[in-house]
């Protein structure tokens, strides 16, 4: 079944019917070494289940319901397909009224994943996971669009400082003025080196992706607006990512609105729709700005870097490219 959450649709089962979770493996295409994350509706569920950190306490009294999802060590009752046999398991409680009725009238955990084709663009609508999982599935429960677009935060609470794995609404600001110091992930920005473990979803794979292949273009803000207007080419099937302060200096790009570069939760809302746009379009080329990773820009950096397989180029480069500088002056001839 597929429900809604404030973040993104999910895909559910009974998180101890490890026979029930290995059909949300099989409906998604998801490799089995990709932990899933764990839904209560209730703080009382996780007895028997984890042992709760005592740092834990000011975040669950702080965020849950919400866009955290904390990991903790578990106990054999959760089954290892749960966790892909590590040690420590993913918890969240979604503060989606839709998600929580359905917690509530379920009355047991539920492990869930995006729902989702693995590698997609994760669904923040129920037309998204109709496109992706018709025939796969029973039922998609429709609460709307999902009000903030990208995947929960993953904080590591087991392996010494609070660590970002997977950053997301909540930010590491907001951890910060709870927890005092919190650390990001060095695979936040960057592939999962060959020996790292996956301790949290969202870390191994490549993610969010189009079929079309994106490049990121970072540099000075005017540096990247004359690289963009190079990089699109007259190529139809060539198009831009950039914030809405650009769009008219790119209106002749192809160019998709990411929001506003000032407010990156208005990316973070449209991110994952504007990725599955761009396939309805049969785009096979992508260039897009980068965000400022403070604040809920760090989410929308990993989700985009991840749909990237963190191709990026530099703007500076572009513009010395004598190729580029050939196709600039063949733009200015046609205008």
């Amino acid at each position: 079944m597929a429900f809604p959450t404030e973040t993104v649709y999910g895909l559910g089962a009974n998180a101890l019917d490890a026979a029930a979770v290995a059909e949300i493996f099989s409906a998604k295409g998801r490799p089995a070494d990709n932990p899933l994350i764990m839904h209560i509706a209730d703080r009382a569920q996780l007895e028997g289940l984890v042992t709760v950190p005592d740092r834990a306490e000011m975040l669950l009294a702080r965020f849950w319901p919400g866009p955290l999802t904390l990991l903790m060590p578990r106990t054999e009752k959760v089954p290892d397909i749960v966790t892909a046999g590590l040690e420590t398991v993913a918890v969240r409680m979604p503060s989606h009224p839709v998600a929580l009725a359905l917690l509530r009238a379920c009355g047991v955990p539920v492990a869930a994943p995006s729902a989702n084709r693995s590698g997609k663009p994760s669904p923040t609508t129920a037309e998204h996971v109709l496109r992706d999982m018709d025939g796969r599935i029973p039922l998609i429960l429709d609460g709307g669009a999902c009000s903030v677009g990208v995947e929960s935060t993953v904080l590591d609470l087991c392996h010494g400082k609070p660590c970002i794995l997977r950053p997301g609404g909540v930010t590491r600001e907001m951890l910060t003025e709870v927890l005092g110091e919190v650390e990001v992930a060095g695979s936040v920005l960057r592939p999962l080196g060959k020996n790292e473990v996956a301790r949290s979803p969202g870390m191994r794979y490549r993610h969010y992706a189009p079929e079309g292949s994106i490049t990121l273009v970072t540099g000075a803000e005017g540096d990247v607006i004359r690289a963009l207007r190079l990089l699109a080419s007259d190529d139809r099937s060539t198009c831009i990512l950039c914030f809405s302060e650009h769009m008219e200096a790119l209106r002749d790009c192809r160019p998709h609105d990411l929001g506003s570069m000032h407010r990156p939760e208005e990316t973070a809302a449209r991110l994952f729709a504007i990725l599955r746009r761009l396939d309805d379009e049969g785009m096979t080329r992508i260039y897009s700005e980068a965000l400022d990773t403070g604040g809920v820009g760090l989410a929308v950096m990993n989700r985009l870097g991840r749909a990237a397989a963190f191709r990026s180029i530099a703007a500076s480069d572009v513009l010395s490219d004598p190729i580029c500088e050939s196709q600039s002056d063949r733009r200015s001839s046609h205008a």
